[in-house]
């Protein structure tokens, strides 16, 4: 399953809907198994669910597992509830992901990714369009 593609699509399901930003990165993250309500926390520490497996990652990005839409979800969902300075410090430190590996990589691109919808340089109808520019397989390689 390309499930890069799978998650674009999801983000544009979602961008119909017309949430708020905030209310718009949560619900990315139920993607990853990461409830809205009090509970997220417990869901996020744990990993979350991998409801869209697959592949379709830019190389950068690819961690060679089906599990990379689930991280970059699940990091979006933190990253919307804590900030970016928090979810890097914690994907670098607790989880170890280094900036210099592609799970370290797609979650730094998962934390811009909340930066520019909360600033709204990138409008939620944009927004499925940057995921697969900037994080699916290139159609022509790379």
């Amino acid at each position: 399953m390309d499930a890069c593609a799978a998650l674009a699509e999801s983000i544009d399901r979602l961008a119909a809907r017309g949430y708020s930003s905030r209310r718009f990165l949560k619900e990315l993250g139920r993607a990853a198994g990461v409830r809205r309500g009090p509970l997220w926390p417990f869901d996020a520490a744990s990993g979350g669910r991998d409801r869209l497996r697959g592949r379709g990652f830019r190389p950068a990005v690819d961690d060679d597992t089906d599990g990379q839409a689930r991280h970059f979800a699940g990091t979006v969902a933190v990253a919307a509830r804590l900030g970016g300075a928090m979810t890097r410090w914690l994907t670098t430190h607790v989880l170890r992901d280094g900036p210099d590996t592609a799970d370290g990589r797609l979650s730094d691109e998962a934390i811009e990714f909340v930066r520019l919808v909360r600033s709204g340089e990138l409008p939620q109808s944009d927004a499925a369009e940057w995921v697969r520019e900037q994080l699916c397989h290139a159609p022509t390689g790379e």
